[in-house]
């Protein structure tokens, strides 16, 4: 069933249990600069041939195809976006469309920083920062990058330059449990969103297993041991992350259930991989190629149908996409791949 709602006057994507959907994950390429070891093996991946990526001009084609059908959020992501080449060329090109609302971006931060006068003349407002530790040695280790130093600089500048600025961390039992009560501690004096990620098993290896004991009730109930005194915060519609705040700090943390899926409800979500697959959840194996449709010589029309049947045979949450799935090796492909 096909399904569009009127809203504010805009066509608006639904899915069959009334959730409006206007955000769009959209990934440019899955190449990264880093080799974390809970995204893929330290040899890398097998990167996408070129041919394959989709091209400058077939993305700005389906982010106006996205927006005509009430879209008017987009998250840049990849593997890393600012390896891809004339990146700020891309960005801009996405800004000028007058129906998006919001263009964001998730970095590591290695590339970012002398991008950022660009990208604030643009209009981007929120960054996505990965750090996993404020130890350098250990940034290394989950790394395996001797980039911490241009990380941090990288989050200085961005939060000078007015940056919203997301911190994203995952918790590792057996890597980064120490880092918590320090990481949480940069919202004493900084202006960020610290926000602490369950593990998940998008790892690119099937050797390594997800320690499952730091789940979000864990990561909280850790927090809590430190910081008392800690209160949660209103939560915001299509929200990712329970959001708290410690009385008389700047900054707020956030705590991502990404494995044990509890945002589901709400979600208003889609991803497109770098190779222009489209998935209506992180956790659905397969997907719909729309960079094969576009070149396939499909009207945006055509794209459109397909797009909305798509989104009208979503699923209720990430267990039930999962489900639907017969066979699992999505669960060991990196985040690269999929889209971050």
């Amino acid at each position: 069933m096909f399904i569009f709602v009127i809203y504010h006057q805009k066509i608006m994507l639904t899915d069959k249990f009334g959730r409006k959907i206007n955000y769009l994950r959209l990934a440019v390429i899955d190449r990264c600069n880093l080799r974390c070891n809970y995204c893929m093996p330290a040899e890398g991946l097998v990167w996408t041939k070129q041919p394959d990526l989709m091209l400058d001009d077939e993305i700005i084609r389906l982010s106006e195809i996205f927006t005509d059908l009430g879209v008017d959020k987009i998250r840049i992501t990849g593997g890393e976006p600012f390896v891809r080449k004339n990146m700020i060329n891309l960005l801009e090109r996405l800004s000028a469309n007058e129906k998006l609302k919001q263009l964001n971006i998730t970095t590591n931060g290695l590339l970012t920083q002398n991008h950022i006068p660009a990208m604030k003349k643009m209009g981007v407002k929120t960054v996505n920062l990965s750090l996993d530790t404020l130890d350098a040695e250990r940034f290394y280790k989950i790394t395996r990058r001797n980039s911490f130093d241009l990380v941090m600089k990288t989050l200085y500048d961005l939060i000078e330059n007015n940056f919203r600025v997301k911190i994203n961390a995952v918790v590792m039992g057996d890597q980064n449990i120490s880092d918590i009560i320090p990481l949480a501690e940069l919202t004493k004096i900084l202006p960020v969103e610290m926000r602490f990620i369950e593990e998940m098993p998008f790892n690119g290896n099937v050797d390594k297993t997800v320690n499952l004991k730091w789940n979000h009730s864990e990561i909280l109930k850790y927090i809590k041991s430190h910081f008392p005194d800690i209160n949660q915060l209103s939560l915001a519609a299509n929200s990712t992350s329970v959001n708290y705040k410690i009385p008389g700090y700047l900054g707020e943390i956030g705590i991502i259930a990404a494995y044990t899926r509890s945002f589901c409800g709400d979600c208003n979500r889609l991803r497109v991989t770098p190779t222009g697959i489209l998935k209506t959840c992180l956790y659905e194996g397969g997907g719909v190629d729309l960079k094969q449709a576009l070149r396939d010589g499909m009207s945006d029309e055509e794209v459109k149908k397909i797009i909305i049947q798509a989104v009208s045979g979503k699923s209720e949450n990430g267990w039930e996409a999962e489900k639907l799935t017969l066979t699992k090796p999505e669960l060991h492909q990196s985040m690269a791949t999929i889209g971050g």
